[in-house]
């Protein structure tokens, strides 16, 4: 499940993951896209990877909804040109974590290749710059490891 705020880079992120490509023109998600591809573990075995990308546009009940209920992990994704995100994602993986205990999550700044986000926003979000995965849809950096890291940890949790 990828969460976070509309214009964040939720939509690209999956994009570059899926397809190894990048568009750069901005298209908002309406509702719910469904996107999926298959990552190798560490021990060799295939992981088939189902991505909801959300569309940003909900409020405090998107933890009620049924289709997040499903979820086996979220990436919850902030963007480094917009520190204000970053709190919002922090509220988010709290929330997370408060709906779904032991479903993995990661808080994510994309679009570090615009943007170097300032220590002030993590201490502001109430996070270390070190409990955060940087991400560039644009440039690829981070994103492959990103979805390996949370899909060996489903996988590590039994989800």
């Amino acid at each position: 499940m990828l969460l976070g705020e509309i214009g964040v880079g939720k939509s690209s992120l999956a994009r570059r993951f899926v397809f190894d490509r990048f568009e750069g023109d901005y298209k908002s998600t309406i509702g719910v896209d469904i996107l999926s591809h298959e990552i190798a573990l560490d021990d060799g075995r295939a992981l088939k990877l189902m991505l909801w990308d959300t569309d940003g546009d909900f409020g405090a009940r998107i933890f009620e909804t049924v289709y997040i209920k499903g979820a086996s992990g979220a990436l919850i994704v902030s963007d480094a040109t917009r520190p204000a995100t970053l709190a919002k994602a922090a509220r988010l993986a709290i929330n997370f974590a408060d709906a779904f205990p032991g479903r993995p999550s990661r808080v994510i700044v994309n679009k570090i290749d615009l943007a170097d986000m300032e220590a002030s926003a993590f201490a502001g979000a109430g996070l270390a710059p070190a409990d955060v995965v940087r991400t560039s849809a644009r440039t690829g950096d981070g994103v492959g490891a990103l979805f390996q890291s949370i899909g060996a940890d489903i996988v590590r949790r039994g989800l």
